[in-house]
């Protein structure tokens, strides 16, 4: 009869209680949130602002050591992911998006947007289409596409080798990371609920003013208004801890910001605004528009407080006021009669919602001539100075000195 070899035996039995670190509860902890968040930093910096948007270039050193770890950590493929976040770019909010909660439903997103990303991933032409510029070379060709499963298999021995039978958990939060606050939190909740500094043509909102957990990627709306700059934030209160990794690389040579969130310039406040004004106007029109919003939020806090004064109801303009600076074809129908009556009501507040879409127009008309378009905005800035509202006149006056 052969007996056990009890040495073997009691090895085997350590390794696996212990693995080959040995480490508490709070170092495996500690592990797993390291090695999560360096993959949220190679998503955000490489398969985003870098390879998707062009935002910035790459040194071969941290492009070679983030490809090397999203095979491990996530088995992506690079021109899989930079393909499908294209197309969600160019056809955001409609059915052709690939993981919109206003095409597919929050719910579907949400706790399905792997596989929404998986399918997507078989449509050859989205990847024909939308992959100009990904890596083509040996090592993408060879082992990170032809075996892109077996990176995260590879991380799950590594894994099981270090920390033991508790190795298999730290893979699976390892595994279920990127599917739950990319695809989940950032494609569902991020074009579903939050704030926005900025209309943006879709439904992309901020999650958090603080970019930490998915490396600047809750910054969403701000990401959707100006998709190239290789920076997320952009209140002084905001902060994307991507940014400040690009920053770290760009210090040490390792990289090269292309491009940034372009900063409205004021100038001398010209007579009569002019074509310069409209280039100005048109380059800068995102943050125009949001310090147009600033004014119509205020306009409209100073109308609540008359009431209040009169001891009027405000129950009506205080459910009206978050959808006056919306586009129209961002108020939902429900909202719809509560606004015309908050408008009609408040002829100030009607003034600045009206002159609002007008002045919007300007960009949006591409059938007028720049002369004309110029001539427009010239005409709207008189009437908003000679409207009676300060807040209107104010603004007309800033207007006039913009430049680009």
């Amino acid at each position: 009869m052969l007996l056990p070899d009890w040495s073997v035996l009691n090895a085997g039995i350590d390794w696996l209680a212990n693995g080959l670190w040995n480490l508490s509860w709070w170092e495996i902890v500690l592990y797993t949130l390291a090695t999560t968040h360096i993959t949220i930093a190679s998503v955000t910096i490489y398969l985003h602002r870098h390879q998707a948007h062009r935002a910035l270039d790459l040194h071969a050193i941290p492009a070679h050591f983030f490809r090397f770890w999203l095979w491990l950590a996530t088995g992506q493929v690079t021109k899989e992911w930079v393909s499908i976040h294209r197309k969600h770019h160019a056809k955001c909010e409609t059915i052709d998006d690939p993981h919109s909660p206003q095409a597919h439903g929050i719910k579907k997103v949400f706790w399905q947007g792997a596989e929404l990303y998986r399918a997507e991933s078989k449509n050859q032409e989205t990847l024909s289409k939308y992959s100009q510029g990904c890596p083509n070379d040996w090592l993408e060709r060879n082992l990170y596409t032809r075996y892109s499963w077996q990176g995260v298999g590879l991380m799950m021995i590594i894994d099981l080798a270090l920390f033991g039978a508790i190795g298999l958990t730290v893979w699976a939060v390892q595994m279920v990371w990127i599917p739950f606050w990319a695809a989940g939190v950032v494609n569902g909740v991020g074009h579903f609920w939050g704030y926005r500094n900025f209309e943006a043509p879709d439904a992309s909102t901020n999650v958090s003013p603080w970019g930490i957990i998915i490396g600047g990627e809750e910054l969403h709306n701000n990401h959707h208004t100006y998709p190239t700059s290789a920076k997320f934030s952009v209140k002084p209160y905001e902060f994307d801890i991507g940014w400040g990794y690009i920053r770290l690389l760009e210090k040490a040579g390792l990289a090269r910001v292309k491009k940034t969130v372009p900063r409205l310039q004021l100038g001398a406040i010209q007579p009569v605004a002019n074509e310069k004004t409209l280039e100005a106007l048109i380059a800068h029109r995102y943050e125009v528009m949001a310090g147009y919003a600033r004014d119509l939020r205020r306009a409209c806090k100073a109308e609540i407080a008359a009431l209040k004064a009169r001891q009027g109801d405000v129950s009506e303009l205080e459910s009206a006021r978050r959808w006056l600076h919306r586009d129209a074809d961002k108020v939902p129908a429900g909202a719809v009669p509560q606004l015309a009556q908050a408008r009609a009501a408040h002829p100030v507040l009607d003034k600045m919602v009206t002159m609002r879409e007008e002045l919007r127009q300007l960009w949006l008309n591409t059938s007028q001539s720049r002369e004309q378009l110029a001539a427009d905005l010239a005409a709207w800035c008189h009437r908003a100075e000679e409207s009676g509202i300060a807040a209107l006149r104010e603004f007309s006056i800033k207007l006039r000195a913009v430049r680009a």
